[in-house]
């Protein structure tokens, strides 16, 4: 795929995420009043989309409760800022071995559902996006596997394409993008897709550009993309990102620093963002232009 920079480029604002931050940074919201307020600042600055989690409010542990999905959406789209939702369906699918010599039962951590239970939240908020983690992975912890077998993803995409919601693919190494090339070749999921292409996430791909053009040239010329790395590399992968035809992934799910010494918020990284992204001599696309370019439909609840 030859290099050809985005001219017209979409921020998405990553809100909280599921990693244990919650005690790192005052700015990581966790109820849900703050988790919305949090995404209605960063698309105040230029989010057109913000990918939400919710926590528990005391504890800030990562939830899957329901009632904390829909009062995060209904008090977004209850604002005067428009934005674009896209919800996580990435929760409920986490293994935690017991260890080397016992691996067997898992042990607590462990949270496997159906993929119905995955997915309850989308078909209750009904937003524009929902994320599609494409493969099984270790994923950063000793005996944590992330784990998404090929029939939970066809039931779970299949699931997410009948109630009107893209998928946004969650590509942690290349052969995500492969299976999910091969998801739309099954016709579970429509083409053109839409692919977050997620760098430095241990142990997936590395964020090294050469790695991260191998991911590009994986992804299919008709197909949209996002990317974004890790901590102190967020904001120059928002540059890599538009230089080799993508869009732009910022937020504290992926980075809590603005500087060094300094932490930050969400409305904070996406403004850096939008300033990077406008010297680079592009363009930042509002909610209306990107539910046209990827075909989303702006749905009521249920």
């Amino acid at each position: 795929m030859p290099l050809q920079m985005n001219r017209e480029v979409f921020i998405t604002a990553a809100i909280t995420g599921s990693g244990s931050t919650q005690d790192r940074s005052p700015h990581v919201p966790r109820s849900p009043q703050q988790i919305a307020q949090s995404a209605i600042d960063a698309a105040k600055e230029g989010a057109a989309i913000v990918h939400c989690h919710v926590r528990d409010p005391e504890t800030g542990v990562p939830s899957r409760d329901l009632a904390y999905y829909r009062e995060v959406t209904d008090r977004i789209r209850d604002a005067e800022v428009d934005v674009v939702l896209n919800l996580t369906a990435g929760m409920g699918g986490d293994i935690v071995f017991g260890g080397p010599e016992s691996p067997m039962p898992p042990v607590a951590g462990t949270d496997m559902i159906s993929a119905s239970e995955r997915v309850a939240h989308i078909a209750e908020c009904l937003p524009e996006i929902c994320t599609l983690d494409c493969g099984t992975m270790n994923f950063a912890e000793s005996d944590y596997v992330m784990t998404n077998t090929l029939g939970m993803l066809t039931a779970m995409g299949r699931m997410m394409t009948e109630l009107g919601v893209k998928p946004e693919i969650e590509a942690f190494d290349t052969g995500h993008l492969w299976y999910a090339k091969q998801l739309v070749a099954d016709g579970v999921l429509d083409s053109p897709a839409l692919v977050q292409l997620c760098m430095g996430v241990p142990w997936g791909a590395p964020d090294d550009l050469n790695t991260f053009m191998a991911m590009v040239n994986n992804v299919p010329d008709d197909w949209t993309f996002s990317a974004f790395s890790l901590g102190r590399n967020q904001m120059a992968y928002a540059a890599a990102a538009v230089l080799a035809g993508g869009n732009v992934r910022v937020g504290l799910e992926d980075n809590l620093w603005l500087g060094k010494g300094q932490l930050a918020t969400n409305a904070q990284l996406v403004e850096r963002a939008v300033g990077i992204v406008e010297r680079m001599g592009a363009t930042i696309i509002g909610p209306d232009a990107v539910r046209a370019k990827l075909g989303l439909t702006k749905m009521a609840p249920k």
